[in-house]
């Protein structure tokens, strides 16, 4: 299910790596914070939004340096969120993660 119906390829890959996982970041976010709230729904819908991202990064050329991080990330993600976690992942580490790549988006775009 398309999630972000006005995105597209081209579009999302006019970004910056950067840029790309602090959007991703941000849907992780969402998904944490609706969790913690016992909003199911929109917590399964931001995190499905990420998802989408995250795929559109891991299919953007210009990645291809970072592929195994990227899929490394997706399957962790969806182990911490759906499965077992396994890997032992937490929220405040995936919100870590993701912080970095806004903070440095931001200082990439001069903020």
């Amino acid at each position: 299910m398309i999630m972000h119906k006005e995105l597209t390829a081209e579009k999302w890959f006019q970004l910056s790596l950067l840029e790309q996982l602090a959007n991703v970041g941000m849907d992780i976010s969402r998904t944490i914070k609706w969790k913690n709230r016992g909003e199911m729904d929109h917590s399964q819908s931001a995190f499905f939004r990420a998802l989408e991202l995250l795929d559109f990064t891991i299919a953007d050329p210009k990645n291809r340096k970072r592929l195994r991080e990227l899929v490394r990330a997706r399957y962790v993600l969806v182990d911490h969120f759906f499965h077992d976690n396994e890997y032992n992942s937490t929220d405040e580490q995936w919100e870590n993660y993701f912080y970095d790549f806004s903070y440095a988006a931001a200082l990439e775009k001069g903020r």
